[in-house]
C-alpha cells in the first residue's frame, strides 16, 4: 500500500483554513490533516466542518466549528456515509454490527 501525497498548490502562511471531514469518529485523521498542513505555511486559523459528528468516541481533543448532524453512536455501530456521485444517491447509514 502506498500513503496519498498531500497537494496544495498554493501557501496557506496567514490564511483561515477550513478542514472538512465527512465523519469525525475519533479525530486521527484530522490530526493528520492537521501535520500535513503545516508543510504549506502556518495559517492564521484552522476550522474543522464535519457532516456527521460521532460523540462519545474521540481519542484526541478535537472538536468540530461546525457539524451537520451530531450522532450517539457506540463503538459497536457504524456510520456509512454514501454520495450521489460514487454511490448513486446521498445517504448516511447508521449500522449495527
Amino acid at each position: 500500500m502506498e500513503a496519498t501525497k498531500t497537494k496544495i498548490n498554493f501557501l496557506v502562511e496567514d490564511k483561515k483554513v477550513v478542514l472538512i471531514d465527512d465523519v469525525l469518529y475519533t479525530g486521527r485523521s484530522i490530526n493528520a490533516a492537521l501535520t500535513a498542513l503545516q508543510s504549506f505555511g502556518r495559517p492564521k486559523e484552522v476550522e474543522l466542518l464535519t457532516l456527521i459528528d460521532r460523540r462519545f468516541s474521540r481519542h484526541l481533543p478535537i472538536q468540530p466549528n461546525y457539524r451537520g448532524r451530531q450522532v450517539d453512536a457506540i463503538d459497536n455501530e457504524k456510520v456509512k456515509v454514501m454520495w450521489e456521485e460514487n454511490d448513486g444517491e446521498d445517504i448516511v447509514y447508521l449500522i449495527n454490527r
